[in-house]
Order: structure tokens, then sequence, then C-alpha cells
């Protein structure tokens, strides 16, 4: 059944996950409402239909699920600005960094569904990588939000114990991602490639490899063994980067940056 969205923050974020249940079909133009200070950021969605206001009280009264994606700092002004609208048939889903769904629940002061969501850039063309986590939601509150975020790319369902680690390895990871592709762009300009072919081969390569072991639900080592055979240049380029440590650097890198993280 549609439900009515507001998303309050109508930033990056907020417009994304607006564009998303758009280009999805999820939701009906009609059914979602944007909130931000400055609307004239939003008229693109204001003309394919999108309910957009200023006023976040009003947007929550008219809706359902309540999708909060404004700046950590402005949690409790803004949570505390239309929590008195809130009921017990609304569902507010966070996709703040850093807030705690207690946090949130000492806010908001009445007992409903509150669910964080960690989603990352991709987004943007629905194709992100969302952990959520929960309190206080029945199974058809979790269907809908897995539904909700599954139609803006993957979703797991995490102990919000391990939303920081989430934070890292789907979200942090889409940087490290990207270093790795731009290092691999520069190693094929330095074999030969000029810089547009180079990219296009490296972005090919890394999409058709995860698509490997998302729809094969295979272990990456499967898929390299395809790969290497002996006396091969595989296995003397996968040796080497092993030796300049490879593996252990981006390991060390992903734990440097969760301590950064749990330690502020």
């Amino acid at each position: 059944m549609s439900k009515k969205i507001a998303i309050i923050g109508g930033g990056n974020l907020g417009t994304a996950i607006a564009e998303g249940l758009l280009k999805s079909k999820f939701s009906k133009p009609a059914d979602i409402y944007v909130t931000k200070r400055n609307t004239a950021t939003l008229k693109s969605l204001e003309a394919r239909g999108v309910k957009v206001t200023d006023l976040n009280a009003e947007a929550v009264s008219k809706s359902e699920v309540i999708i909060l994606a404004v700046k950590p700092y402005q949690v409790s002004e803004v949570l505390n600005g239309f929590k008195d609208k809130l009921s017990r048939n609304h569902t507010v889903v966070s996709v703040i960094t850093g807030v705690l769904i207690r946090d949130l629940e000492s806010i908001i002061e009445k007992k409903i569904p509150v669910f964080r969501a960690m989603p990352n850039t991709a987004i943007a063309i629905q194709e992100s990588m969302t952990c959520l986590s929960f309190n206080n939601a029945g199974s058809a509150q979790v269907n809908f939000v897995n539904r909700l975020f599954s139609t803006l790319g993957k979703v797991a369902v995490i102990n919000e114990n391990l939303m920081d680690a989430a934070t890292v390895l789907g979200a942090c990871g889409t940087a490290y991602a990207m270093r790795y592709i731009r290092a691999n762009i520069q190693g094929g300009i330095e074999i030969g490639f000029d810089a547009a072919t180079a990219s296009l081969i490296a972005a090919q390569t890394v999409k058709g490899a995860a698509e490997l072991l998302l729809q094969k639900n295979s272990h990456p080592e499967q898929e390299i063994d395809k790969v290497t055979t002996p006396k091969g240049c595989t296995i003397a380029g996968l040796n080497e980067m092993e030796h300049q440590g490879f593996s252990s650097s981006l390991i060390k890198g992903i734990s440097t940056s969760y301590h950064k993280i749990v330690k502020g």
C-alpha cells in the first residue's frame, strides 16, 4: 500500500532519495513531501509533482513516513519543531550520521517506530548499499522501510551497534573503491591508454566484478581463480601488489577509519 512520505531536509541526500523514489515509481509524486528553508533549489522536484514546502510540521502532519535528512546539529531543533504532530501512525527514519535511535526517541518522547538508515552516495543512481536498524517497529513497518530502500539499491538489516562499522564499509568504502579505480586508470595510462579509455575500462571492470559477486553469490577468491593461470600475468601482478602491501594497507585503512569514528 502506498504511503505518504515526508523528507525533512531537501539537501543532497534528501533530494537523492526523492529522485530515487520517483525513478523507481515506488511513490507517486503527489505522495512525496520535501522540505527545505530555501525551496527555490527544489523547483525541479516541484515541477514533477512533488510537494515542496518550508514548513516541516505541515509536511509531517500530512505524511505517514518521516525521513530525517538534516545535519546532525539540526536534529534537536527540527524534531522539536514538529514532534507534537507525530502519532502512533507515523514511522520515523533517520539517515543522519552519528545520531542514535535512543537520541531520537529522547526528543520524540513517544513510542513510535524509529529507524536508522545508513545509505551511501550511490543512492543518487539507485545503487546504494543501505544498512538499517530499528526500534519499536512491527513487521509491516520493517517491510515497508526495507522495500523503500531496496528501490534505491541493496539493503542489510544490522544491529545498531554496527552502524559505525557500516559507515566505514558502506559509505567510506565508496571513496576507497574510487581510489582503487583512480590508481587503475593511472596504471592504464602508463601502459598506453588515453585517460578516457582507461577510465571506461577501469570503471566497467570494477562494476562487472562487483556484479559477479552479487549475482552469483560467490567468494572473491573463486572469481580470482578463474583469471589466474600458472605463471600468468594476473598472478604476477597480484603477488607484486601483495608484496607492496595492497590488502594489508586497505584493511588497516578501514580499521583506522573505524577507530576515528568511534573515538571522534
